[in-house]
């Protein structure tokens, strides 16, 4: 199990008005939580996968996430059983959005 950790500073779209707002998206191999963080101005990305030395195209992934959401004051955890990169995007756009209607799925 590999362990992965990203921050994106200089989000537009401050998300700490959700506080206390969390989000669960999952399917069979992937699971995203979205929580606010009114403390700390980042999108912070952490990333627990099961496949081993793909660190490259998970900064690749998130880095298209966060330039599509601009996100700040949010902390994001990903637990990945395998997920193709294209599952991964579709999953957080689909966990954005429902923490942007103020959905819990």
């Amino acid at each position: 199990m590999e362990h992965l950790h990203f921050a994106f500073e200089g989000g537009r779209v401050n998300a700490e008005r959700r506080a206390a707002q969390i989000v669960v998206v999952a399917s069979g191999n992937l699971e995203v939580l979205i929580e606010s963080a009114p403390a700390d101005p980042a999108c912070r990305i952490d990333v627990n996968t099961a496949a081993n030395g793909f660190a490259r195209i998970w900064e690749a992934v998130l880095g298209d996430f966060f330039e599509r959401h601009s996100l700040s004051h949010v902390r994001i955890s990903i637990n990945d059983a395998g997920a193709t990169p294209a599952i991964v995007t579709l999953r957080l756009d689909q966990a954005v959005e429902s923490y942007a209607r103020g959905r819990v799925r």
